[in-house]
C-alpha cells in the first residue's frame, strides 16, 4: 500500500489513525480494550534493525462482528482475538491468537514501511522456497473497490486534500508516480486456522476481512493527515492514554459501532 507521506511522518499518522479507529469500531459490547501500552527494549526483530520500542497487548470484543455461520457455531466466549505487538518502526510484528482455538489459530502480521513506491521486491528477505509461496497483492487507496457499508466521502481520498501539505486528491490510475513524498508499506500476512471442515472458508474470511480492513484504514491515514500532520510521538502517547479511557467506556454502553459481519 502507497501512502503520501515520508516514512516518519507515517509513524505519527499510523498511531493517531489506529486509536481513531479504534473508537470508531467500539460500542455495545464489543470493540477494542488495550490491555498494555508500554515501551520495550532489547528483543531484536528483524534483520539487524531496532531491538526497542512500543509493545501492546489488546484484546478484540468481536461478538457481533465476526461471520454469522461463526457466531452460529462459536461459544459465547471465544470470538475473541488477542493482539500482541511489537512496533519497532519502520518496523513491525504482530502476533493475533484465540484462548478457544489455542494452537489452532495462529495469525502473524510483519510490516515494513519504507521510501518507495512499492516496487521493492521481497522487502521481507524470505527464502525462495518461502517466497515461491507468496501470493503478492497490491492495494490502491484510491482507486481499489470499498464496501459500501465503509465509504464516506470524507474519507475518499479521491475527493480529500490536505489543506496543511497541499497532498492530494489522488487521482488517476498510478496516482503516485505523480505525487512526492510517497512511502510503501509492506505486510507479510501468515494465517492458519485448524478446524476440519471450515479451514479453507475461515482462513478466506481472515483474508478478505484483513485487506477490507487495510484499505480502509489507509484510506483514513491518507485523508486524516490534517488532524495528525506535525503531532510528535510524546502528543500521541498523551491521544492513546485518553483513548485507552474512552474505549473502556464506550465497550460498556451505546450500541455496535463499525465493522460488523
Amino acid at each position: 500500500m502507497i501512502n503520501t507521506c515520508l516514512v516518519y511522518q507515517y509513524h505519527v499518522g499510523q498511531l493517531y489513525s489506529v486509536a481513531e479507529m479504534s473508537k470508531q469500531e467500539t460500542g455495545g459490547g464489543d470493540g477494542v480494550e488495550v490491555i498494555s501500552n508500554q515501551p520495550f527494549t532489547g528483543q531484536p526483530l528483524y534483520d539487524g534493525g531496532p531491538s526497542c520500542g512500543q509493545y501492546t497487548y489488546k484484546i478484540f470484543h468481536l461478538r457481533k462482528k465476526v461471520p454469522s455461520f461463526i457466531r452460529l457455531l462459536a461459544p459465547e466466549n471465544s470470538t475473541q482475538l488477542h493482539e500482541k505487538s511489537w512496533n519497532a518502526y519502520p518496523y513491525s510484528r504482530t502476533i493475533y491468537s484465540n484462548p478457544y482455538m489455542k494452537e489452532n489459530f495462529h495469525l502473524s502480521i510483519e510490516t515494513i514501511h519504507a521510501a518507495d513506491k512499492g516496487d521493492t521486491e521481497n522487502i521481507h528477505k524470505l527464502s525462495p522456497q518461502e517466497w515461491s509461496e507468496v501470493e503478492v497483492v497490491k492495494i490502491d487507496i484510491a482507486n481499489d473497490p470499498v464496501s459500501p457499508d465503509d465509504y464516506k466521502s470524507d474519507e475518499d481520498p479521491t475527493k480529500v486534500a490536505s489543506k496543511k501539505t497541499g497532498r492530494g486528491p489522488l487521482v488517476g490510475p498510478r496516482w503516485w508516480e505523480k505525487m512526492d513524498p510517497v512511502m510503501t508499506c509492506y505486510k507479510l500476512i501468515k494465517c492458519e486456522f485448524k478446524w476440519f471442515g471450515l479451514q479453507t472458508k475461515v482462513e478466506k474470511v481472515v483474508q478478505d476481512f484483513e485487506r477490507r480492513l487495510m484499505i480502509k484504514f489507509h484510506r483514513q491515514v491518507f485523508c486524516w493527515l490534517d488532524q495528525w500532520h506535525g503531532l510528535s510521538i510524546d502528543s500521541i502517547r498523551a491521544i492513546e492514554e485518553n483513548t485507552q479511557k474512552e474505549l473502556d467506556q464506550q465497550r460498556h454502553t451505546g450500541q455496535i459501532r463499525g465493522t460488523v459481519g
